[in-house]
């Protein structure tokens, strides 16, 4: 099923044509362009009876290898549905047409789904062994989408065996030969996301941020591809999230959203865990809960997201109690640091600085074995915050700007900006007042940019408490607004609506309103009669 490559002929385009014919009049080769065209224009239905049209058609010509490939598509379409049942059914005709003496590319395709139950019963060492008979099988019939999957489920397999390295480079390998035009359509989607996803869960964030972008140009290339562009969305959400982009992050988890609900999708949970996590970061504690909520109900666990909303709004108790249930439920280790490093926040801010030292410690143990530089900021920064609370300032400083320079290379500011706030502590507790209020005032520039709101309210009260100079009205502010929200105020001035403002810009309404609160908090002013009469004021339009 690769494609190739200077076929310029849409998919959507050849589905239309092939529905058109009277399916009688589609011999095997028709009826398997239909069943992938039909998969990526989302008509599920049509590529799952083409997929067994074309079996039967090989089956009475007495082909059984192709016979068997159809019937193994067919159950692997309706394993995506969720369809478990029928999918064994198909698993079982596919089995039944091999036998014990046909050698084809079937007889590999018939071990990813023993791989993949290896994978999740947690037999790394059975999985890895099944990926490198189906490459071996792939390699003597030529099979490019078998290989992809087998080079998958590879990586996967040395990722659970304690080898990300090495499985980041079969990663890569793979990718290539997807991104060359190499592999099939659907198993080209399938590949692109389940890469991303691994490199996302070992916090190799460039990498993933890199294939990310492929996959969306991949995407983009075919507007009327149904699958993959939904979870595609909710990665790279949560990669403009962590470059500092949350407008972007905001827009396109709403589009991932909207892609995902109907009909709904395995990553729909994901989708509407970001959602949370975005609202949660700016302040809006009420939408988050409610998109948590959302979340959970759609299969997602919402930790440790609903602990940090339960700390952000003072319930420390109710947010210890939930980062301790998610831990007690998470035992593959590389699930755990995100938990870990809510869990040392929330233990440190409940005075139970044991529990937070134990939590930063085993943050830092994780990371001391892999080569992953977020996790070793995340460990420096718990490591560093929790050595503050304990009193020993000498020693968490050096932890700190550790954190701080890494998360600054990663293009973190976020993050960033949170390490600037612990290192303030630090030197106002060693009487260093000048060099607090320069870490202050970075932070605070970072999150007033990024529109974190409850950071920024924190900041406030941890300088006032600690005796650094709060920030003195600016009223020349034109720099602090981003391109974009200066693009919103002028629109705002012009005097439209927010409905108006999001058709022109092309973003949502929800996004317009997300840039008039920080637009809004930046300036100083509480609404747009004042906001518009600052900008001709201070001439930032």
């Amino acid at each position: 099923m690769a494609r190739d490559p200077d076929d310029s002929e849409a998919w959507a385009t050849r589905y239309r044509t092939l529905v058109a014919l009277p399916p009688e009049d589609l011999g095997p080769p028709e009826l398997e362009q239909l069943a992938v065209s039909s998969y990526l224009i989302g008509d599920d239905d049509r590529c799952e009876a083409a997929w067994e049209a074309a079996h039967r058609r090989h089956v009475a010509a007495g082909n059984r290898p192709d016979a068997a490939r159809c019937s193994f598509w067919l159950a692997f379409c309706l394993m995506m549905r969720g369809q478990t049942a029928q999918a064994r059914g198909w698993l079982g005709r596919t089995e039944a047409v091999v036998g014990d003496d046909l050698e084809c590319s079937a007889r590999g395709y018939l071990l990813i789904p023993s791989l993949l139950g290896a994978l999740e019963s947690g037999d790394a060492t059975a999985a890895r062994d099944l990926a490198i008979g189906a490459a071996e099988i792939a390699t003597a019939f030529g099979d490019a989408d078998l290989g992809a999957f087998a080079g998958l489920g590879l990586g996967q397999a040395l990722i659970a065996l304690g080898e990300p390295a090495t499985a980041t480079a079969r990663f890569d390998e793979v990718m290539v030969a997807v991104s060359t035009g190499e592999v099939g359509p659907i198993a080209s989607g399938v590949v692109y996301c389940a890469v991303i996803l691994e490199c996302m869960q070992i916090f190799d964030l460039r990498r993933a941020a890199e294939w990310t972008d492929v996959l969306f140009a991949w995407c983009e290339e075919q507007p009327e591809l149904v699958p993959f562009r939904g979870q595609c969305l909710v990665h790279r959400s949560q990669l403009l999230q962590a470059s500092g982009d949350w407008p972007g992050a905001v827009a396109t988890v709403e589009a991932a959203c909207r892609r995902l609900t109907d009909p709904p999708h395995p990553a729909l949970g994901l989708a509407l865990y970001q959602e949370a996590e975005l609202h949660r970061l700016v302040g809006s504690f009420d939408e988050a809960a409610a998109t948590y909520a959302r979340a959970s109900a759609a299969g997602q666990e919402p930790m440790p997201g609903l602990a940090l909303l339960a700390l952000a709004r003072g319930d420390v108790q109710s947010a210890a109690t939930g980062i301790r249930r998610a831990l007690l439920e998470t035992t593959h280790r590389m699930r755990r640091p995100p938990l870990l490093a809510a869990a040392a926040e929330i233990f440190r801010h409940g005075n139970d600085l044991t529990a937070a030292r134990a939590a930063a410690d085993e943050l830092a143990d994780i990371s001391a074995a892999t080569a992953a530089e977020v996790l070793g900021a995340m460990a420096d920064h718990a490591v560093g915050a929790v050595t503050l609370s304990e009193g020993d300032t000498s020693a968490s400083l050096p932890r700190l700007r550790s954190a701080r320079s890494a998360w600054a290379r990663l293009q973190m500011p976020y993050e960033a900006a949170r390490a600037s706030v612990l290192l303030g502590l630090g030197c106002v507790s060693l009487g260093d007042r000048t060099s607090a209020a320069l870490d202050f005032e970075n932070a605070r520039i970072a999150f007033e940019t990024l529109g974190a709101q409850p950071d920024l309210e924190r900041l406030r009260s941890l300088r006032a408490a600690s005796g650094s100079p709060v920030e003195t009205p600016d009223r020349n502010r034109k720099g602090r607004l981003s391109t974009r929200e200066v693009e919103v105020l002028g629109h705002v001035a012009s005097g439209q609506t927010n409905r108006e403002i999001a058709a022109a810009l092309t973003i949502s309404q929800h996004t317009v309103g997300r840039h008039l609160e920080n637009i809004f908090s930046k300036l100083g002013v509480s609404s747009r009669a004042a906001a518009t009469a600052f900008a001709y004021e201070h001439d930032l339009l």
